[in-house]
Parts: structure tokens; sequence; C-alpha cells
């Protein structure tokens, strides 16, 4: 499914090309060789139909998952105090980490001489699993069954924007796609009136990085997310303005569409193809979206389990709104909640800070996992929890207790989609600071969810200023052991 310029070979005809030439030196025979296999790629190509960019298209292979849920903790939860609890951690508080854990080590505000810290807070097993969760998790731990729990999760970026950039684009680099984009351009969507690919938003203020976390980069904007916001106008300048009807807005749209085709005919412009669409998707959601964003037909047992409040912009309303969204047959969903960053200053903590975080965000994301289970959906809807990066296990010496920025060994979680539940993957040192078994890497996660959608990260490219690009980048492996 490499799309963008059919002729042009993917990542991996390029790596075989690299070890042909290598092995036999460049020339005519290796160029031959090279053009037969870029056909050969070429044959089993898909593009998007251009008056339907997101309309559903085959993958690689069959998926286990058709949608995703990303539940993204902005500012990189505290791994220590959550799911990775550390007997030798704790014995050693106070003292100085041994310098072979931190030489050449770079870290965002903290110096290599910092202070071991360990947890304040409790942990216990639950479950047939026996999965170790703190305190901090009870609805979580209701559930841990059905949930992957990864504590080996490594990444390449110490600072906020880059890092979220990093998992969400594969480089901390502006400008590229983000997964969401890259999923909707490779397989569509199932919803005709909806984007493909939403965005929802809670907490204190919006994530760094802002809207390149959610952008189409270099692929055609239509498969950029969308962010709905809170209120009777989901969308902006959704609502007809004074004075216009139903039926003279329907007349407008059938002469903008007119003119635009005429043009795309002329110069193929693919964004012409986007906005055609753009124009014909807010038409439809304008009947679509006030619908989707009402709570009142929801039963208050399902909001009680969600401790969802109509009308409240909260993370839990907006679990409930992913769940209503990937039932009308939106491919990507992406819940951003703010503040995770917790250094020790006044409003950032490892005290009362981390608890209103994990009493805004445990419940309803324990319920999510609950509620598409009982409504059959979860068996293929892949949901993703964890942020950017995790907190080092040495103290931040600030006003209040902290930790600073890690990318050698945090946690995520996963459930649903093809994932086996009831599983703890890897684990870190008895310090918690690097990870020793099972590393999976972020580029590794980006590869398996792409594999359980049914993509193959390799074949999954767009061709862009003289090469072949990736969400992937140049690396990641699938994690066989994620895989039910």
């Amino acid at each position: 499914m490499s799309h963008g310029t059919p002729q042009e070979p993917s990542p991996l005809l390029s790596t075989t090309r690299r070890h042909f030439f290598g092995q036999c030196g460049v020339g005519l025979g290796s160029l031959a060789l090279g053009s037969l296999l870029a056909e050969e790629c070429a044959a089993n190509v898909e593009p998007p139909d251009p008056s339907n960019p997101l309309a559903p298209r085959a993958p690689h292979f069959a998926p286990r998952a058709k949608r995703v849920i990303f539940l993204f903790m902005a500012g990189g939860p505290s791994q220590l105090e959550l799911f990775d609890y550390k007997p030798k951690l704790q014995e050693l508080d106070g003292q100085v980490v041994p310098p072979s854990y931190t030489k050449n080590k770079r870290f965002a505000f903290i110096k290599g001489d910092a202070k071991l810290m360990g947890t304040r807070r409790k942990f216990a097993r639950h479950g047939q699993s026996g999965a170790e969760l703190s305190e901090l998790l009870p609805h979580l731990a209701t559930t841990v069954d059905d949930v992957c729990i990864i504590r080996s999760m490594v990444t390449d970026v110490f600072n906020h924007g880059p890092a979220k950039l990093f998992v969400n684009t594969g480089t901390s680099r502006f400008g590229l796609p983000s997964m969401g984009a890259w999923l909707t351009y490779g397989i569509g969507s199932l919803s005709r009136d909806l984007p493909g690919f939403v965005v929802l938003q809670s907490g204190p203020r919006g994530p760094r990085g802002g809207n390149p976390l959610w952008g189409s980069g270099f692929l055609p904007t239509a498969y950029q997310g969308v962010p709905l916001l809170p209120g009777p106008q989901p969308i902006l300048n959704l609502a007809n303005p004074p004075g216009i009807d139903r039926a003279g807005q329907a007349e407008f749209f059938a002469a903008v569409r007119n003119l635009n085709s005429q043009r795309l005919a002329a110069v193929g412009d693919p964004e012409i193809s986007t906005r055609i669409a753009a124009y014909e998707m807010g038409y439809r959601m304008q009947s679509s979206a006030p619908e989707l964003i009402d709570l009142a037909g929801e039963t208050q047992q399902t909001l009680d389990a969600y401790g969802a409040e109509p009308g409240k912009v909260s993370f839990a309303n907006n679990c409930l709104l992913a769940r209503r969204l990937v039932e009308r047959g939106v491919r990507f969903v992406q819940l951003y909640h703010t503040d995770w960053d917790h250094h020790g200053n006044k409003d950032t903590h490892l005290g009362q800070p981390l608890d209103a975080r994990c009493k805004e965000t445990d419940q309803p994301a324990a319920a999510l996992v609950k509620d598409l289970k009982a409504r059959g959906l979860l068996e293929d809807t892949l949901v993703i929890w964890g942020g950017e990066f995790g907190r080092t296990p040495m103290g931040e010496p600030r006003d209040l207790v902290g930790r600073d920025h890690h990318i050698d060994g945090y946690t995520m979680w996963l459930a649903g989609g093809g994932v086996r539940g009831g599983q703890t993957i890897g684990a870190t040192d008895e310090l918690g600071y690097n990870a020793v078994d099972d590393r999976i890497h972020v580029h590794d996660l980006q590869a398996t969810i792409l594999h359980l959608l049914g993509l193959d990260h390799l074949k999954l490219t767009y061709r862009f200023q003289g090469r072949n690009f990736r969400l992937t980048d140049v690396a990641g492996e699938v994690v066989p052991k994620l895989l039910a």
C-alpha cells in the first residue's frame, strides 16, 4: 500500500537494493533487478479514490483491529508511582545514583548526581494475572486481566514537544504525518458522516506540540485529525450563518463542487479532492456532530460508570465520546489529557496533583475498556494508554516531591484489538532505570499498532521530496508477545 507515486519502491525494497548492490556492485543487472522489483511492488498498490479519500480500503492482510482509541497522558506519567514498584529503589532512597547508570546520559533538568527516590505509594497485585498496580489505579485494577502492561518502553527524545511528536509521527521534527493520518491514509475510515481521525482534549491546557501532533504532514489534508470542541458547536464554522437555510446551502455546495471538480480535472491537485470532501463532510456533520456530542441518550448507569457529566469538559466525557465515535465508524480517536509533568513545583508534583490526574483518568479509562467489552467492540478496538516518556528514579530537587523526564524505561498499557490481555511484558532493572527485558522502542510499538490493523509498516509509505517516508522511519519491529 505504497501510495503517493505508485512507481516508487517501498523502504523494504530500498533495503533489498542496498543489500544486493553491496554484494554485487552497482551495474546494469542490478538496476534491471531494482526496476523489476519496483514494478512488482507497484502492482499491489491500491491508491485512495480521489473523489472519496476516506473511503474504506483493504489492508495488506487480515486485521485484528478495526479502530484505535489512544488515551494520551501528556507530560509523562510516573511509572514508579503507578506501575513499576522497586523494592531496591525503596532501600536506596536518598542515596546518589551509581555513576554507571548516568554516564553519558542527558536529562531535561537534573544532573547525574541526583539522589534516588523511592515512591510513597502502596502497591498490590490484582486479577488472575497478578498484575502489580499502585493504589492510585483502583479502577484499572478491576479490569487488569483485559490489559497488557508494557514496563519496558523506551524512546529517544527527552523534551516534551519533540517527544510527543516522536510518539505520534515517528520523528521529533515538525512536518511529518501523525499516526492517525497514516492509518486513515492507509485504510480509510468506516464513517461517512464524521471525520476518520478525531482529537479530544481535556486538562488545564493543550499538549505541547499542538496541531502537528495530529497533522497530516505531507499527506493530503483529508487525513489530518479534526479536534472536537466542547459545547453545542463542536466544529468551528459548522453552523449556517444567519439567513442561510438548508436548501440554499445545498445549492451553494453544488455550485462549489462543480467548480472544484472542473479545477481538479484540469490540474489533478489532490488538495482539491480534499476541499470537495471537506465541504461535503461539513454538510453531513451539521446533523451528525450535534447528535454525537449529546449524551442525553446514555443511561444514568453508563454516565455513572464513566463519571461523565453531560455538558462538562472532562476526560470522562471524552472517553464516553470516544466510544460513541468508534461506534459510528471513526477509525482513530485520540484523547489528550494534561498535565502529568510532575517535576516538584507547586501545581506539578507527585502529591495532590498526581492524585488529581489519576482521579480524573483512572475510572473513565477502565470504564471505556469495560464498556467496549460489554458491547462486543473491544475485540476489534485497540485501546492505548501512555505518554511521551516516564520519570526518573532520581528525585528532582525542587520545592516539592517530583521526578525528571526519563526515556530509558517507562510504562504503557494496551487492551483489545488483538492484544493479549492479562500479561505484563518487559522489566526495568532493580532501580527502575533501564529497560532490561523485552525492550520495546516507540518504533516497535508503532509497527505493532499498524500490524494489528492489517498494515505492514514497511510497505505503508509515501513518496515525498525524493524519498519514501513511513511512520516508523527506518526502524521498528512488530512485538509478537503483544499479540493474542
